[in-house]
């Protein structure tokens, strides 16, 4: 007997490997709260060197607020628009994401590698996105 398989829609694919980004990243910045003296620096104004301010803080949620989104757009926009949404907006968190792999934690070159290998997914299905007959 072979098992019940079915080809799963480009759109859901990409859905899904933003879903998976999303909570990866979630669970990063959560887990370098356990780094001793990472909740005195924040307390004290200050993010990885750098001052914590309102700038600071809207540019972090713009850059997350992206992939959230893209788990709806993927869904959503029409296929031509969504294949190169998905490539942009992949390569434009992937050199975030490079930028960052230079931690000395190894839980977060860990994160990083698997965001790293889950946008190049991204970017690779968005490229690849199948044609249809006319």
């Amino acid at each position: 007997m072979t098992l019940e398989d079915f080809t799963v829609n480009v759109k859901l694919k990409l859905a899904g490997l933003w879903v998976s980004l999303v909570l990866i990243y979630l669970y990063a910045d959560l887990f370098g709260f356990y780094i001793p003296g990472h909740i005195e620096e924040v307390i004290e104004g200050n993010l990885a060197g750098f001052e914590i301010s309102q700038i600071l803080l809207l540019g972090f949620m713009i850059l997350m607020t992206l992939p959230s989104l893209m788990v709806f757009l993927s869904l959503t926009l029409e296929a031509k628009v969504n294949r190169w949404v998905n490539i942009v907006v992949g390569l434009i968190q992937l050199v975030f994401v490079l930028g960052g792999i230079v931690d000395p934690n190894i839980f977060f070159v860990f994160a990083s590698s698997v965001e790293s290998i889950l946008l190049l997914l991204i970017i690779w299905y968005a490229w690849k996105w199948p044609y249809q007959e006319d």
